[in-house]
């Protein structure tokens, strides 16, 4: 149960804004009110937005692979049998002491320190991207796909399908990231290269949806200081 009272009152916002630079798909089935079988999602205005779980999952996905490239043990997630905290006899560098939370038993890896594990709560929250653009200014665009069959190597019969997608304009997205105040200082190093690594969000990016660029600003927020770069490059001794 999460107790308003109990929530941390003095985290750290960091405004995010995205520009597009290619139509969005970010849907959802069973919606309705559209011909689309994949309609995009849209807050209570009918504004589009991209989920801020997606961005956070992406984030997670970035962070572990540059943690891992520094030479530091990570753990595996989603698999919970796989992830922090990890306990003695866990295959791994995971003993050492950058890995102990206080208060929490265990190892846990620095991935998990920002993000969280079944065990330790997220330090970070992340807000949904909204698109600045009113609604009413926008027409959605519709495009036929099709399922296929990999082994055949051929489209399958009645799987034909709709997918809405946003204009293919320069379109604004803002949100935000929370940085409570437990969140460990060298976490803006990897959230900012994370950042970097992200320019496609949403459905279809093989097919050239999504592509966005990040405001300058908002990885400027991010910037950490020499002792934080120094912490990650220290990974691998």
């Amino acid at each position: 149960m999460v107790r308003l009272a109990e929530l941390p009152q003095t985290s750290t916002s960091i405004p995010l804004k995205a520009t597009l630079a290619s139509a969005l798909a970010v849907g959802s089935g069973g919606s309705s009110g559209s011909l689309a079988d994949k309609p995009l999602l849209k807050d209570a205005y009918g504004k589009l937005l991209i989920p801020g779980s997606q961005l956070k999952g992406r984030l997670r996905h970035e962070c572990e692979k540059l943690a891992r490239g520094l030479g530091w043990a990570i753990c595996r997630s989603p698999d919970p049998e796989r992830m922090c905290p990890k306990r003695e006899g866990i295959d791994g560098h995971f003993d050492r002491p950058e890995y102990q939370v206080e208060g929490y038993a265990g190892s846990h890896c620095l991935v998990c320190q920002i993000f969280g594990n079944p065990a330790l709560p997220s330090r970070l929250w992340v807000a949904d991207l909204v698109c600045e653009v009113p609604p009413a200014a926008l027409e959605a665009t519709l495009r036929p796909g099709v399922t296929l069959n990999r082994r055949r190597r051929t489209a399958e019969d009645q799987r034909l399908y709709l997918i809405e997608t946003s204009p293919a304009a320069e379109l604004i997205f803002s949100g935000s990231l929370q940085l409570l105040p437990d969140c460990p200082p060298w976490g803006k190093a990897l959230l900012r290269v994370a950042l970097h690594h992200i320019g496609a969000l949403g459905g279809s990016k093989s097919a050239g949806l999504g592509w966005l660029h990040w405001d300058p600003q908002s990885l400027a927020a991010l910037q950490p200081n020499d002792a934080d770069w120094a912490f990650l490059a220290g990974g691998g001794s």
